[in-house]
Order: structure tokens, then sequence, then C-alpha cells
């Protein structure tokens, strides 16, 4: 099995590196660059901005993303003069450029005269000009002028050696909204008669007979609105196909400016877009023939309380990690198109950043693989809806602000680095030998928030409590579909995984029986694709794979505490909790210990073929009882792992390591003495790096 694993890794690098290849140089490991509006600022300042920029130490810009009233400021009529001579002084200041396709945002001429094409909220209102990705992607009008902007685009920059790439659009999405136009009305029904091609089997899967919601034909059909639900939600099932046509349809949006892109311009340019981490009405998965896939990144805007009375300006240990696993694995190549630069002006309440933290995220970017770096934005705006965003400089558009200080201090290390690079280095043995595949279906994010049971139960918090649990350990992670070959990952886990059929489970078996490490947690296994509980036993579908029965389930309320205990230590969880009946050869491990069920098992693991299964059935109150379960199952396996202090995150990325510390105290990393520190020491203070090798 290991030397499968290696091989099938260094099969895996290869393609990788292929694709590396066409559009970076591995030997630059990762270039960084930096957004500008040339559209905002007067043209006798482009000069020196670019200027700026170079010696700061950008090695690109990116451009033109909202500037569709400026590219074509009436119908038909382009004028590409600004935006050629913004080119031209970014080439002489030796800066790639990112071209950016302006669908995100439609001129007024464009909404005037074609109102057809705006978006219409869950509350009937139609979208106002004025904002940003307020059009339909549903709109035959809107894919037609888009389609026309972007191939008078390609055409003028085909072959433009100064264009590095494209990107699509920007973040795109309707930022947690769904469309309920007319075009939108119409399209859905067209997606659902492909889907289920008779009512019948619409019908069937939406299981209409509850509360006579039986459908005689496609065209009775509305866009399922949760607003317009008088007293509830009759088909749950309805609200999933909802979410999945709002993706498909954001999907083919881009794949249509893709397509575009690429029957003109050179092959020597590549073509993403830029999605968000954790907004789930769009899945970035479904773009994967883009050349790949990057992400937008903010990790301290008021929403999480990170490690310690400081962790509110770090942000979460987990969250750059999660992303470079979330968007690498789908093409083997990602980058991040807009990381924080600084405070910023839309989160519920906007912190300081913690001094160093932002150099620390470019470190933790760059550890996990990414190819590139983009911030946003270079100048603080003036005026507009982000005055208070700040950039590399300041509102006078010289003075450095703290974070473009920590850019060029980041930019002049990675030079440094360069200098010492190795190509094709392999990873360790030791950190391969413990790689692990996380396993995500957007479709289990939008079923459980529609049918979650308890309010405190949330998907993507359950996900990343056991990535984070993942990488305490200090474990490599792809983060990955069910379609992918499993073979490769001695531990593979399944968060929380409600919605399966018979060939998954099958191929969960077969992957244990041939020597894999699996593990499933609470929730799992409940479901069909169509959101049905099997006509069964309760959990019938995996009973036979973890050797025990789900008795039942609890939850209680948020001021509520119950007890678990493993390795006889006791753990608190409310969130839920499965009550385990295992069969005779399935062992225990962890147990209830109070409430009417005290005894019943939480955890049970079993051997299976070569391998052996692992369910946790506990969503505990933090991620210590996960973090130790999790632990027994690598140790068990034969697996060494290394457990690393709270707040602390450690990657291997080209023959270097690179430990970030996120708690809020000083803590000493634990480095070989034979290892050759770079920058940094082993005694790290709260936003410190150290890198070695």
């Amino acid at each position: 099995m290991k030397k499968l694993i290696m091989l099938v890794l260094v099969l895996a690098y290869a393609l990788i590196l292929s694709a590396q290849q066409t559009f970076f140089k591995p030997e630059k490991m990762v270039e960084t660059g930096v957004y500008y509006y040339p559209e905002a600022w007067n043209p006798n300042q482009w000069d020196r901005d670019f200027k700026k920029m170079s010696e700061m130490g950008f090695e690109f810009t990116h451009m033109a993303e909202f500037a569709w009233a400026q590219l074509e400021p009436s119908e038909g009529v382009y004028d590409f003069k600004w935006l050629d001579k913004a080119l031209e002084l970014a080439a002489k200041n030796n800066l790639k450029v990112i071209l950016c396709t302006p669908s995100a945002t439609p001129p007024v001429w464009l909404v005037r005269k074609y109102p057809e094409v705006l978006v219409e909220m869950p509350n009937g209102q139609t979208g106002q000009h004025g904002t940003r990705e307020h059009y339909s992607w549903s709109s035959p009008k809107y894919r037609e002028l888009t389609t026309k902007v972007v191939e008078a685009m390609a055409k003028h920059y085909a072959n433009d050696k100064r264009v590095w790439g494209w990107q699509i659009d920007n973040e795109p999405s309707h930022y947690g909204a769904l469309d309920y136009s007319m075009a939108a009305q119409i399209s859905f029904r067209v997606w659902l008669k492909n889907k289920y091609k008779t009512i019948e089997s619409l019908n069937n899967a939406w299981g209409t007979t509850f509360w006579s919601g039986v459908y005689s034909d496609f065209n009775q059909i509305e866009l399922p609105n949760a607003n317009r639900l008088y007293s509830g939600i009759a088909s749950p099932t309805s609200m999933v196909d909802m979410k999945r046509f709002n993706a498909d349809e954001c999907a083919s949006f881009v794949s249509m400016q893709y397509n575009i892109l690429h029957s003109i311009i050179s092959k020597s340019q590549f073509v993403t877009s830029n999605f968000m981490h954790g907004h789930t009405d769009v899945d970035p998965w479904r773009n994967k023939d883009l050349d790949f896939i990057s992400y937008t990144m903010y990790p301290v805007a008021g929403y999480t309380k990170g490690v310690g009375d400081q962790g509110f300006r770090m942000g979460d240990p987990w969250r750059i990690s999660f992303a470079n696993d979330f968007f690498r694995p789908v093409n083997g190549v990602t980058g991040v198109m807009e990381l924080q630069p600084g405070q910023v002006n839309w989160g519920t309440y906007n912190p300081q950043p913690y001094p160093g933290v932002i150099r620390a995220w470019l470190w933790n970017a760059f550890a996990g693989g990414l190819d590139f770096i983009c911030s946003y934005r270079f100048r603080q705006p003036l005026f507009g809806g982000e005055q208070f965003h700040y950039g590399m400089v300041g509102t006078d558009g010289v003075t450095e602000l703290s974070g473009g200080i920590q850019y060029s201090q980041f930019m002049k290390e990675i030079r440094e680095l360069r200098k010492i690079y190795v190509p094709n280095v392999p990873m360790p043995k030791e950190y391969a030998a413990r790689k692990t595949a996380l396993l995500y279906n957007e479709d289990n994010v939008w079923e459980t928030s529609i049918q979650p049971q308890t309010f405190q139960w949330n998907e993507i918090n359950h996900i990343t409590k056991y990535y984070s649990a993942i990488k305490s350990l200090s474990c490599p992670v792809d983060i990955v579909g069910e379609d992918r070959d499993l073979s490769a990952y001695p531990v593979v886990i399944a968060p929380a995984y409600q919605m399966v059929d018979r060939t998954l489970i099958a191929k969960w078996k077969n992957y244990v029986e041939n020597g894999g490490n699996l593990v499933l947690t609470c929730r799992t296994g409940l479901k069909d694709r169509d959101g049905h509980f099997f006509e069964a036993p309760w959990a019938d579908a995996i009973t036979g794979l973890i050797g025990a029965k789900i008795a039942m389930n609890d939850m209680l309320g948020a001021d509520m505490k119950a007890k678990v205990e493993f390795n006889g230590i006791t753990y608190f969880w409310k969130t839920w909790g499965d009550m385990l009946d295992p069969e005779s050869g399935t062992e225990t491990w962890a147990t209830y210990t109070d409430q009417f069920y005290a005894g019943k098992a939480s955890v049970v693991h079993r051997k299976l073929g070569k391998g052996t299964v692992t369910y946790i059935g506990t969503d505990a109150d933090d991620s210590k009882f996960e973090i130790a379960v999790l632990k027994k199952v690598y140790e068990t396996a034969g697996i060494g792992v290394k457990e690393l202090p709270e707040g602390v995150i450690i990657n291997w990325r080209d023959g270097f390591w690179v430990a970030n510390n996120y708690s809020s105290s000083n803590l000493t990393i634990d480095i070989p003495k034979e290892a050759k520190i770079i920058f940094g020491t082993k005694e790290l203070t709260p936003a410190g790096v150290v890198v070695w090798k």
C-alpha cells in the first residue's frame, strides 16, 4: 500500500508540475501582485504608481474587472486606449498584467436599455444599478452583451505578451442571494427537464405527495422561494435543486466566457476566476474547465475569535490552509487572487490586523503550494463604497501602510528563497505517509442547511473543525470530491456526509479492504441523493461498513452540556450525538457518561480487510475530542503524527517547512537540530513565522 501511495504521489506531482510550467515557472515558486484601478486615478499618476509597485517588489498587477463603463461607454463602442496606456506603463515598470472580463458591473446604459438583465431578489424586488453582481446569469440578453465585450477584449489583447492571464468576472456569486427573475424561472424548468426527464420522476424525487404538492407539468413549477412559503418547506429536495441550479447557472456563465477567451487568446495566457471561500451559494468545483480556480481570502473582518485574546486580529489558524487545500486539488494549481492587505470596511466590525500577521498570511499561502498571491488593492480609495478599505499605500497615494511594508518584506524574502530552491524535491516520507483526504460535497452543505434539525448545526463549521484537527496533527491534506481515486491517501475522512448512494458506500468499503483507513462522523449515510431517508433501519446504508447500528441521535440546547468519555478524559457536547450499538468484533472507543443513554457508544472502530473504519458519532464543543480520536486512528494504523500546539500550522512545500503561530502566546516550534533555519527562529511570537529546510 505504501509503495502504491508513493507512486501515485509521484505521478500526481508530475501532472501538477506540467500544469505549472504551462503558465508559471517552478523556480519562481510564487509570484506576488496587486490590484490597480487606473480608471479611478489621474492618468498623470499611473506611471508613479506602477513604479512604486515595482519598487515594493510586486511582479504583476490586476486590472479592469469593474471597468465595463470605461471599456464600452456606449453599446458597441469600445475604448481600449486608456487600458493600452496602463499596460504600457505596467510593462515599463516590469509588471505583468492579469486582465479581467468586466461582467461583474454592467454599465448604466445597459441596464436602462435592457432592464430584463437584472437579478430579481427573493422579495420580488429587481436589482438596481449602482452595485455589483446584480445581473442574472440566466438572462439571454446579458449573455449576449457579455459575449460581445469579452470577444472585443480578447481580440484586442489576444497576443499581447504583457498580458499574463485573465480573470473572469469577480467573485462570481450573488453574495448569498438567489435569482428569481423570469429568465431564471425559464432556465430552471429547462434544467429540471434535463435532470428528471419526466414529471413523474421529479414528483418522486421531490416527494410532492407530501402536502398535496404534486405537479402534472414542468411549466407549473416555480423557483422555490423560502420567503413565499407560508408555513414551511414541503419539499426540501426542491430547495436543494434550487441551489444546484443556481450553482450550475453560475458555472455556465463562467464557462461561456472561458470558451470565448480560449477560442481567441494565446495559449500562453491562463484563464481563471476567483471564488470566495465559505460562500456556498455557488460551487467553485463546478468550474473545472477553467485552467485553474483561484480564491479570495480575508482572514480578519470581525467574524472569528481565533485563538486567544488577540486571535480576532489574526484569524482562524486553519482558514488559509483550508482554502489552499480546497482549491489546489481541482487542477493541481491555484492562487489567491485577493488576500487581505490590512483593515477592511465591510466586516461586522473591522479591527486592525495584529502586527506582522499579514506577512504570516503570505507565508501560509505560499506554504500551501500557491503559484501566485495577489492583494486587493494597491491604493486606498478616496471615494466609493470601500473608502476605509486599506491598500498597500494610503490616501496620499505614496505612503506605505503596514500591509504594504509586510508585503515588501515577504517579496524580498521570496527572492532570497529562490536562490536556494531545488527543483523536484520529493515530499518527506514521514510526511507523505500521513497524507489525508477530506471528502467534501456541496450538496451536503445545502441539504443540512435546509433541514439542520438543530439551530446549532453548521455543516461548514463541522467540516472545518475536522480539517483543523487534521492539520493540528501536522498532516498534509487534499480536500476532494468523491470521484477522486482514494488509493493515494492512507487516511480518508468524510465529515457529516449525510447523502450517499450504494456506489459510494461500495467505494468506501473497497478503499478500506485494500488497506485504507476511513473515518466517518455523525450525520453520515442518513439519506439518498434526493434527500430521502432509506426505506430501511436508520442509517442502514453504513451499518455494515461501520460495524454498528445507530440507535438514535440527540441534540441539546445552547446552554446545556452533555458528557462523553474517551481515553479516561471527559469532553462536553451539545450540537449532535449519535448513540451507537456496536456489533461483535467492533471496538468501542468512547462512551456517553450521562443522560438516559449513559454507557452507549459514541465512537466505534473496526478492522475490515487490510484497513480500518472509525465512526465518530459526537460533535464535541471544541476540537480537542476530535483531535484525540483522530490521533488514535493514525497511531492505530501505524502512522506517526506530530501534535502541534493550539494555533500552530506547519506546512511543507518545495523542500521548505513553514510554521505559523496564530495563537496569542509565545510558542516554541520543534525543529530538528540538523535543520537550517532560513527566516525567523523556533521561538515564535504571536503572528510569528519560521521557515527552515
